[in-house]
């Protein structure tokens, strides 16, 4: 406890926790994006449920410290080119989101609703377990990052819990704007295709500084505002949704 009294590790934790937050923004739209697919009902739990997973994955790998160390060594090399264990995670988690992100867009946009009484809607635990596998990859990130910012554990355990609880308290919010304005769900997505593209090319040890990503995306968040302004209260374009309760 004596660690957290001194400013130095106060300006530690808040820094950290603050990029933590950051890096969870993108966690919550997903979550968001994937929960809206279940009932009305359901969806709160499964954010929430969602966002604890990611603070369990989160410490968890933070626990592991001496594996997530090793997972740099190189495991083989293509073309030149070495592979690592973290290299392996970070492409097959930007090729899963380029996949689940893509089939969203079109189901969104091109897809059949169904209603309750001819399709059965996605269930709760597919969901979690959707949750669940994306929550593996943010958390690799988030904990590399702790991992570079702070060396000790106490500190990086304390900003990713305090980050989470921060997300679950927002996450209702986020979730209904997203929700209220379609475009804001394919913007979102849209941004789940970069964020994949820039995982798999830091897995083949392509840096992209995030300065770029972040400001790429709150420069569209900025012109979609702008966008939302001007439509002022004119109706939405309606999406198709997998699942629509009845009326």
């Amino acid at each position: 406890m004596d660690l957290f009294l001194t400013p130095e590790m106060w300006v530690a934790l808040l820094t950290l926790t603050a990029l933590e937050i950051v890096l969870g923004i993108d966690n919550i739209i997903f979550i968001s994006i994937l929960a809206g697919k279940l009932p009305h009902a359901q969806q709160n739990n499964a954010r929430i449920t969602g966002l604890a997973l990611a603070m369990l994955t989160r410490v968890a790998l933070l626990f592991s410290l001496s594996w997530i160390m090793k997972l740099t060594q190189p495991l083989f090399t293509i073309i030149s080119q070495e592979i690592s264990g973290r290299d392996i995670i970070l492409i097959v988690g930007g090729l899963f989101l380029l996949a689940k992100s893509t089939h969203e867009i079109h189901s969104k946009l091109e897809g059949e609703e169904g209603g309750s009484s001819k399709r059965v809607g996605p269930s709760f635990i597919g969901v979690i377990i959707q949750i669940a596998l994306l929550d593996i990859v943010f958390s690799l990130d988030s904990v590399i990052t702790a991992i570079g910012m702070v060396s000790n554990l106490g500190i990086m355990i304390a900003a990713v819990v305090i980050a989470v609880v921060f997300m679950m308290f927002f996450s209702s919010s986020i979730s209904g704007f997203v929700e209220k304005h379609p475009t804001i769900k394919i913007l979102a997505l849209s941004f789940l295709l970069l964020i994949g593209v820039t995982l798999i090319a830091e897995g083949f040890d392509q840096h992209i500084s995030k300065g770029y990503i972040y400001f790429a995306m709150a420069f569209s968040v900025f012109v979609e505002m702008l966008n939302l302004k001007m439509r002022g209260k004119s109706s939405p374009v309606k999406l198709h949704e997998e699942y629509v309760k009845e009326k």
